[in-house]
């Protein structure tokens, strides 16, 4: 095989109470690439389509990750990458980390698999961390693994993955703002309470526990965030209006890695589509341009499209 061409989803990271460790992948919604192999060794980026993006290697998510990928199995040739860019950056659904993502897990298709899913986001993380000023994979790992993921470790990288209940369906509303994710991360504050902190991961545990045991009632007591949204969902226009809207459907309601897009679970696709449309009803009383989605949670992650 010389040539492939992926969907590269995009990603909800931290599920309101999970920062930085918890995400799931999206069903609808993602990039397209085509990556394939070339006589002149190296990594080139020959086309981008959507979004206006650098074409330097070094200064492209995709790039970067494709290029730590490429430094550690020294292959005799050379890949070039062509990028579709569907999801719009810093819309916070993981537009870099599809880039990153999609990049490295296409070219290790490309040389016979010789990395695993864990090996594939470690690269994948470098690509990241010019994006958002840091090495995390919240959003790498469901793209790469699918569903949902939680990032036991960073150093060394170790990915768990979590079961998804069959009627879990997501609803995200894009508003059409950007913020970017290292501005985002520079909002929180650097010590938490303590009182806040147990609550917190009590959410976590419970909503791991919940996902495992397709406990609807149990995800809608642990989808709250005690720690980052109170500060993050300031830079969201509307954001209370749509959680409370969403949250007549739902089972919980929270900003989509760092926002602007908002997103909230729902069992079943009827009650997913209530909720877009409650949404929507929100948003359509502003000025601000936006985007809805409904999707499955995506089990399988990336996917090769020819």
């Amino acid at each position: 095989m010389n040539e492939i061409k992926i969907f590269s989803p995009a990603t909800v990271a931290n599920v309101s109470c999970g920062f930085d460790v918890l995400g799931f992948c999206l069903d609808t919604i993602g990039d397209e690439m085509i990556i394939r192999k070339t006589d002149k060794k190296g990594i080139y980026i020959s086309k981008i389509e959507g979004h206006d993006l650098p074409f330097e290697v070094e200064k492209n998510v995709a790039g970067v990750s494709a290029l730590a990928l490429y430094e550690d199995a020294q292959p005799n040739f050379g890949f070039e990458i062509e990028i579709y860019k569907k999801i719009k950056p810093g819309s916070g659904v993981g537009s870099s980390s599809a880039s990153a993502a999609g990049s490295v897990f296409a070219i290790n298709e490309l040389l016979g698999k010789p990395y695993n899913k864990t090996q594939l986001t470690y690269f994948a993380m470098k690509g990241e961390a010019l994006a958002s000023g840091s090495e995390h994979a919240d959003n790498i790992a469901p793209a790469l693994f699918g569903g949902f993921t939680l990032v036991k470790s960073v150093t060394p990288i170790e990915v768990l993955q979590i079961p998804t209940p069959s009627n879990l369906y997501v609803t995200v509303i894009h508003p059409q703002i950007e913020i970017k994710t290292s501005e985002a991360r520079a909002i929180l504050p650097k010590e938490v309470e303590l009182k806040k902190a147990i609550t917190q991961w009590a959410n976590v545990g419970s909503l791991v526990h919940a996902l495992h045991t397709n406990d609807y009632q149990l995800i809608k007591r642990s989808l709250e965030d005690v720690i980052v949204e109170p500060h993050r969902s300031k830079l969201i226009p509307f954001f209370n209006d749509v959680k409370l809207a969403a949250n007549t459907y739902a089972l919980g309601t929270g900003i989509s890695g760092s926002g602007p897009s908002i997103f909230a679970l729902s069992e079943g696709i009827e009650n997913a589509k209530k909720v877009e449309q409650a949404i929507r009803n929100v948003y359509s009383k502003t000025d601000i341009a936006f985007e809805t989605y409904v999707s499955k949670i995506n089990v399988q992650g990336m996917k090769i499209l020819s």
